[in-house]
């Protein structure tokens, strides 16, 4: 049976990039596999999909029973397929603190490293292998570790993620800032978006103290298209609330090239949050968290209520 390989919901650059990567690893090793989507990829993922040659994977809604898969990118069933659990997991291979609840039918390789990119931890579990990937998948292990070290800017990124960044971008003759410059603009570009879907876009649901939070992160070069429209976002945040099953809606807005995020302040509890979690001063419906970039390094960690 074809394993399947997806990661969390909400695609971004990493969980699309890293589920084709290991679709090629695994075939080219024998192992007959498929990427699949547990959604609609983030506009920057869509980009470099289409850049490097590769159409959009199919976006699955569910795993049936006994479906062999391996889980790149998360390793928190809330951001997983309801069912899976009732699959054959084979493989996890992940960059994100164990938040528990998976159960796999038997033993099974889990890699979960303490890197910036998934893509990179990949690189390594290929061995001699590496040496063999294509140009195209190669152009997807290099995206993927751009986007999630925001071209190096992010706390996240070690020397490894930087240095096979840099040995790609040489293999490709690509020059990393101006490549990186065309998918941050890709990212950058939601004007199209409802307010609910820029919510959702970049998002993973967590539990601090018993309030259920999603939060989510929207990386920008061009602050201002999302930080224009924070009166209609902020309205949109109690229904999207409601209908995910959450407390609240935590937005913050990354701004990549100021290293900084805002943080939107539509209530009590967030503005709460803020002074808890980052120590800053709320007085207004928004406020900046200089240094802010990660949500992985920064931002879960430290959330109060």
């Amino acid at each position: 049976m074809t394993t399947l390989v997806f990661g969390h919901k909400a695609p971004d650059t990493d969980t699309l990039g890293s589920a084709l990567i290991w679709d090629w690893f695994l075939n080219h090793t024998g192992t007959p596999a498929k990427a699949v989507l547990l959604g609609t990829p983030n506009t920057e993922a869509a980009f470099v999909a289409e850049k490097w040659g590769f159409a959009q994977p199919d976006i699955i809604d569910d795993v049936a029973d006994d479906q062999p898969c391996v889980i790149v990118d998360t390793n928190n069933p809330a951001e997983l397929p309801a069912n899976i659990n009732g699959a054959d997991i084979t493989a996890i291979i992940d960059h994100h603190k164990l938040v528990g609840g998976l159960e796999t039918k038997g033993p099974i390789d889990i890699t979960v490293r303490p890197l910036a990119c998934t893509a990179t931890i990949m690189y390594d579990l290929m061995g001699d292998h590496a040496a063999h990937m294509p140009d195209n998948v190669k152009g997807l292990m290099l995206s993927c570790i751009l986007s999630d070290t925001l071209e190096f800017r992010s706390p996240t990124t070690t020397d490894k993620d930087k240095d096979l960044a840099v040995a790609l971008a040489g293999q490709l003759n690509i020059a990393i800032p101006a490549y990186a410059s065309e998918m941050f603009a890709a990212k950058s570009d939601v004007s199209a978006f409802s307010d609910a879907e820029l919510l959702r876009m970049d998002s993973k649901e967590f539990t601090v103290d018993g309030t259920k939070f999603r939060v989510s992160v929207l990386e920008t070069t061009a602050p201002n298209i999302v930080l224009d429209r924070k009166a209609s976002i902020m309205n949109s945040m109690t229904a999207v609330a409601a209908e995910d099953g959450v407390d609240q809606v935590l937005l913050f807005v990354v701004d990549i090239l100021n290293e900084e995020a805002t943080l939107f302040i539509p209530n009590e509890l967030t503005k709460t949050v803020a002074e808890k979690s980052f120590g800053a001063t709320v007085t207004g419906d928004a406020v900046v968290l200089p240094g802010i970039m990660s949500r992985k390094k920064q931002i879960i960690p430290s959330l109060k209520v």
